[in-house]
C-alpha cells in the first residue's frame, strides 16, 4: 500500500497556520465555541490553506486526534482514579485544612491553590511513572 506524501510551500503553510490560529482564537474567545470543535475547524482551515487535498485532511486530522487521545487517556484515567482515592479517603480535605491552619483564614485562597498544586503534581508524576513503565514493557515485548 502506497502512502501519499504532501509537501506544502513553506510560506503558504505559515500563512495558513497563522490564519488557523487566529480563527481558533476567535471561535473560542469571541463565539464561545467548544475548544475541541474549534480545533477541528482550525485544522481543516490550515489544511485547505496549505493546499492539502480534502481526503488527506480528514485522514490527517483523524490520525492526529487519535494519537493525542491515545496519549492522554492513561493520564486522565489514572488521574481520575487517584483523585477519587484522595476524595474518598479524605486526603485532599486533610491537605487543604492543614495548609489553611498553617496560613490562616485570610490566606485560604493561597492554601487551596497550594493544595491543588500538590495534588496535581502528584497525579502528574503518578501518570508519568505509569507511562515509563508502559514504555519499558512495550520495549521488552519488541526486543528479540
Amino acid at each position: 500500500m502506497e502512502q501519499t506524501v504532501f509537501v506544502a510551500n513553506p510560506t503558504r503553510l505559515l500563512i495558513a497556520a497563522a490564519v488557523g490560529i487566529i480563527v481558533l482564537l476567535l471561535l473560542i474567545i469571541k463565539f464561545k465555541l467548544h475548544p475541541v470543535i474549534s480545533m477541528m475547524i482550525a485544522a481543516i482551515i490550515i489544511g485547505v490553506g496549505a493546499g492539502m487535498p480534502l481526503t488527506m485532511i480528514s485522514d490527517t486530522v483523524e490520525k492526529g486526534v487519535g494519537k493525542t487521545l491515545q496519549g492522554i487517556a492513561l493520564l486522565v484515567g489514572l488521574g481520575s482514579m487517584f483523585g477519587g482515592i484522595l476524595e474518598v479517603s479524605g486526603g485532599a480535605q486533610r491537605i487543604a485544612q492543614t495548609l489553611i491552619d498553617k496560613l490562616g483564614q485570610k490566606k485560604a485562597g493561597i492554601a487551596l491553590g497550594i493544595t491543588g498544586l500538590v495534588i496535581g503534581t502528584t497525579v502528574f508524576f503518578d501518570c508519568h511513572q505509569a507511562d515509563v513503565v508502559a514504555g519499558e514493557q512495550e520495549h521488552d515485548l519488541t526486543a528479540d
